[in-house]
């Protein structure tokens, strides 16, 4: 039995609550430690000596950072707070999997649903935001005549619908898979071999770990920069 499951036996509060709140809680330390020693005299000019957690999360945010801005275009700075929300929430629910006691929130499907839909909302509402609603007329096809009647729009319509459906759908299933695989393999060895074997695993894990997250974000920065897209 795992920490998470525990207190959900002790409160009957769903283990995938509790998973999620400590990943949150990781996150938010994480930022306020950041922040305190940028926050240090010459905190955010001279880097910390040797591998520390401030130099391992800036070299991830100055790639996220960069993959936003080609992805994302002039306007990646609006809504980058969000993918690196999602991206970090998601590697640290990803890598509490892999420790013996914990269990990611990443394994159960009320996680991964969770943050496909908010991704899909969000690239909607950044559409809309941008272009007004004129943005849901690329869900109609082309448009014919003076009057720019959308003649077409009884065939676009579902299939554009299903298109981005599909988004939803691809980004939970994706994740969940592979890190519900990812870390019932871990778990089987640990198992069945306590040392060496589960290490290697453990290792590629943390791989995995890092991929999934990386790919939920890259996704949702595609769909993000093609909502930015002028309407059409």
């Amino acid at each position: 039995m795992n920490l998470f499951t525990w207190l959900e036996h002790s409160t009957g509060l769903p283990w995938v609550i509790w998973s999620a709140l400590f990943a949150s809680a990781l996150l938010l330390l994480s930022g306020v430690l950041v922040r305190g020693r940028l926050a240090a005299t010459q905190g955010g000019i001279v880097p910390d000596p040797g591998f520390t957690l401030r130099n391992v999360l800036e070299l991830l945010v100055e790639m996220l950072s960069g993959l936003a801005e080609q992805n994302m275009g002039p306007h990646w700075r609006k809504y980058f707070p969000i993918i690196g929300t999602l991206f970090f929430f998601i590697l640290i629910s990803n890598l509490l999997g892999l420790i013996p006691g914990f269990a990611g929130a990443t394994s159960s499907a009320d996680t991964t649903w969770a943050w496909a839909v908010i991704s899909c909302v969000m690239h909607q509402y950044v559409g809309i935001k941008e272009h007004g609603f004129g943005y849901v007329n690329h869900f109609l096809g082309p448009k014919f005549g003076k009057w720019h009647i959308p003649l077409l729009a009884p065939l676009y319509a579902p299939i554009e619908l299903v298109s981005h459906l599909t988004r939803m759908f691809t980004l939970a299933v994706r994740l969940l898979a592979n890190m519900f695989a990812d870390h019932t393999v871990v778990g089987v060895w640990l198992l069945l071999v306590p040392a060496v074997v589960p290490a290697i695993f453990m290792g590629l894990g943390v791989m995995v770990a890092f991929l999934q997250a990386y790919v939920f974000a890259m996704l949702s920065m595609i769909y993000i920069g093609l909502a930015l897209e002028e309407a059409h």
